[in-house]
This record gives C-alpha cells, sequence and structure tokens, in this order.
C-alpha cells in the first residue's frame, strides 16, 4: 500500500525542502521506491539538493498542469545520489517544478486546475510504482495546500522554536484536524543547542496536541553544505542525520 507524506510549514526560511529531501532519501536506503513532487511552484528549489539544474528539465510539474505531458514523464531517476549506500530495490524519482520567470509568472497569474493535480498524485504511484510520494508544498495555506494536506496519509509540520512560526503552526494543526489527516507530526527545526530539547519537546506536544517526531539542531555543518548535497548521505553518521533517520523509522512504521 503506498502511502504520501506531505511535508509543510506555515512560513518560509523553516527548512522544509531540505528536510523533505533527506527524508526521501533515507526511506528509499531501505529499498523503497520513493518520488517526490515539488508543489512549491511559485519558489521551487528541492531539485537543487539532488544537483538537478534548470538544463536537465526536458520537462517540469508546469508543463504537466499546462496540458503539455503526461506526468510520467517529468520523473527524473535521481537515484545516483544513493550511490554505494542503498538496498537494490531503492530508487528515488524526482517531479521539479520550473525556474523560469514566465513559468512561475503564469502560475500566480492564471493559477492552475488543483483537481488535475490530484489526479497526477496517484498516476506517479501508479506508473512509477511507488511506496512513498513525498509532497514537498507552498508554504502558507492555499489551495493546492489544503488539497496535499487532504490526501495525505502523513502530514509533516516544520516549525521553527519561533513565535511566528508557533501561531502559524496553530492554524496548520487546526485544519489538518477538521480534514482528518490520518496522521500528523510535527518537526523543530534550527533549534539552538541551548535549549532544552525535552522541554521544548513537551511544550510543543501540550500546546498543540501532536507528536513531535524530532527535534533538529541549528547545525554549521548543513549551514555550510549550502544545499549542495543531501546531508545525511554525505554524513550519515552525524548526529542530526541520526534523528532524521529516527524520524523517517516513524514515517515506514
Amino acid at each position: 500500500m503506498s502511502k504520501i507524506i506531505s511535508v509543510h510549514s506555515f512560513r518560509g526560511g523553516t527548512g522544509k525542502s531540505n528536510i523533505t529531501a533527506n527524508l526521501a532519501a533515507t526511506i528509499a536506503r531501505y529499498g523503497h521506491r520513493v518520488g517526490i513532487v515539488d508543489t512549491d511552484i511559485q519558489s521551487p528549489g528541492i531539485h537543487v539538493v539532488f544537483g538537478f539544474d534548470e538544463e536537465m528539465m526536458d520537462l517540469c510539474l508546469n508543463d504537466y498542469l499546462w496540458g503539455r505531458c503526461d506526468i510520467e514523464e517529468t520523473a527524473y531517476d535521481v537515484s545516483s545520489v544513493l550511490k554505494d549506500v542503498a538496498h537494490k530495490d531503492s530508487a528515488i524519482y524526482l517531479i521539479p517544478s520550473s525556474l523560469n520567470l514566465g513559468e512561475i509568472t503564469k502560475v500566480i497569474r492564471d493559477g492552475y486546475d488543483v483537481g488535475l493535480l490530484h489526479d497526477g498524485f496517484q498516476e506517479l504511484i501508479d506508473r512509477l510504482k511507488l511506496d512513498y510520494l513525498f509532497i514537498d508544498t507552498h508554504p502558507g495555506l492555499n489551495e493546492e495546500t489544503l488539497l496535499s494536506i487532504t490526501i495525505s496519509d502523513t502530514l509533516i509540520i516544520i516549525l521553527r522554536p519561533d513565535r511566528q512560526d508557533f501561531q502559524g503552526t496553530a492554524v496548520t494543526v487546526d485544519i489538518a484536524r477538521q480534514l482528518e489527516v490520518p496522521e500528523m507530526l510535527l518537526v523543530v527545526n534550527k533549534a539552538l543547542s541551548n535549549l532544552d530539547f525535552t522541554a521544548l519537546q513537551e511544550q510543543m506536544e501540550s500546546s498543540y496536541n501532536a507528536l513531535v517526531a524530532g527535534i533538529l539542531p541549528l547545525c554549521e555543518e548543513v549551514a555550510q553544505l549550502a544545499s549542495s548535497d543531501i546531508f545525511c548521505l554525505r554524513y550519515p553518521k552525524h548526529p542530526l542525520s541520526q534523528i532524521v533517520e529516527a524520524i523517517a523509522k516513524q514515517i515506514l512504521t
């Protein structure tokens, strides 16, 4: 049975795309076929983490949404990032969005058929035989985000230990409950090392009545990598990678 995981944050800058890429790669290593769709069409970026640039995109999600191609034609096999750490059945497919200014402007001006996006998700699962489909959503709440939340088996909400994030996350949590999402996990990112992580987890779980799957510390090595690689694959023994792996195992159960 395939599983759809939406990764969302109420505000930008939370590290959502990086966390999505690292979780997807970690799960793929266990021998799963994983897809990642960048539905942050107005400000796409997850392709960068996979070393995938605009020149490598013959087709992208925008082309599918404008009726130019089938959605599986926009899927690129990026399993090579796993190198020698993957199971023989491991696979990662990336469905990027366009960085072309005209394409982004068209989305902002004209919008797109959100129902078509829903159909595309299922087609990807069926045609690529995916075990897991990750949806990297646009920050905030819009029609696409609500659709992604509605069809998700698991919703992962990324937030920083910041009051603005706390308030916005409360809105997202309430909406997810109204939409009856089967599983909701909170991931706190960029937590300063001098914070009491146990107390922070208790505070988050009490405030939102939701499980905190992990707290990721603010990490200089992540900043130095500058989205040029998948951190958990580059530094598998790093404490942060171990936390990501623990979060991935919660998704797998």
